[in-house]
């Protein structure tokens, strides 16, 4: 389990591509050990087993599934990625309980500045759309967020300056692709309601 909250980041340095799958190589600052081999890392917003670490290249293996479900198809060297390790017994939760298990892709159709905030606005994949709901959380590239708006063809968010600065969220575009998880709480409750009719 993870919360959204995003205190590192990783630079891809390395992919190698294969048929059944890829190998995704990170440079980071994430204090690890050879010990934390096996331990799942949210890597903008999917949880991903690291399976080897030297001189801070850590190693993941990312699955057809993971790639297809994903924006993994479309990641290029350098580019960042959002980094946060599995919540501790005990640890606060600043944001909302995720399970790094992407939903869905969003695309971005709009960003605007409103005194310090960039304010996003997402094209998300019309099945997925019965999930949104206005204050509720979302997550989005591993951050943990509020939609502030629902649309027609999506959502919108607010990020504050020091949400930018710690998360890739400052380096999106217009057009660019992000990693959805929606609320488990959304997604359980909707499949109960409609269990019951």
């Amino acid at each position: 389990m993870f919360n959204g909250i995003i205190f590192n980041q990783g630079k891809i340095k390395k992919i190698i591509n294969r048929k059944k799958g890829s190998n995704l190589f990170l440079k980071s600052n994430l204090k690890l050990s050879k010990k934390d081999l096996g331990v799942s890392i949210c890597c903008d917003g999917v949880c991903l087993t690291l399976v080897s670490l030297k001189n801070s290249i850590l190693e993941f293996y990312l699955s057809k599934e993971t790639i297809k479900r994903s924006k993994f198809n479309k990641i290029r060297l350098n580019d960042n990625i959002n980094l946060e390790l599995p919540l501790k017994y005990g640890q606060k939760i600043s944001g909302h309980v995720c399970q790094g298990h992407v939903d869905t892709t969003a695309k971005v159709k709009k960003i605007s500045i409103v005194d310090k905030s960039f304010i996003y606005e997402f094209l998300i994949p019309k099945k997925f759309q019965k999930y949104l709901i206005e204050k509720a959380s979302i997550l989005i590239n591993g951050v943990s967020l509020t939609i502030s708006k629902v649309t027609n063809s999506g959502f919108q968010i607010w990020a504050i300056p020091h949400t930018l600065k710690l998360t890739n969220l400052k380096d999106l575009k217009k057009n660019d692709i992000v990693n959805i998880e929606v609320d488990i709480l959304s997604k359980y409750v909707k499949k109960f309601i409609n269990e019951k009719k």
